[in-house]
């Protein structure tokens, strides 16, 4: 019987999915380090909308917004009092990422997407904890999420845009 109930929970444990829930939100941490060792830490608040719109709000070291509903990418630095705009070739899809990825040992799993390397750690109730991967510059990437929240409910997609002063620079790319 223990030998059953030993099996039973493993397996449970290593043929579990990464859950993601359509709509969730999360403080997060990024950290980038370079071929130096040379490290810089961002952090502040991500919302992922029915794996489509997608918001990054930066509050530290700078102030800035990067928006996304699946085809345009908007990058609002307010700092600069710039916006960037872009029609979308590459985003860095965690639902596909998620999705792809394969269960390497203990809460850490693996994906392969778009070439790239991705290490992903789950937190003791099997959601995401940090994703990292190594950018086009060769930076090391590391995405910290805490006090992860799921919701069933789709978010405003008004919450979901990046608001900007009309008196910012507009760059289209």
């Amino acid at each position: 019987m223990r030998l059953f109930l030993i099996v039973l929970l493993l397996s449970t444990y290593l043929f579990s999915e990464i859950k993601l829930a359509d709509n969730f939100s999360s403080n997060f941490i990024q950290i980038v380090t370079n071929s130096k060792n040379k490290k810089i830490s961002y952090s502040g608040k991500v919302w992922l909308s029915q794996a489509k719109y997608l918001k990054w709000q930066y509050s530290e070291p700078t102030k800035k917004e990067v928006c996304s509903d699946g085809k345009t990418l908007l990058v609002v630095d307010h700092d600069l009092e710039q916006v960037s705009a872009y029609r979308m070739n590459h985003s860095l899809d965690i639902a596909k990422i998620l999705r792809s990825a394969t269960h390497h040992k203990d809460a850490i799993y693996v994906a392969i997407y778009e070439e790239k390397r991705y290490t992903i750690a789950l937190d003791e109730k099997q959601r995401l904890q940090s994703i990292a991967y190594f950018d086009n510059l060769d930076n090391k990437v590391q995405i910290v999420f805490e006090n992860m929240t799921y919701s069933d409910v789709e978010f405003n997609q008004k919450m979901m845009q990046c608001d900007y002063p009309n008196q910012y620079d507009v760059i289209r790319g």
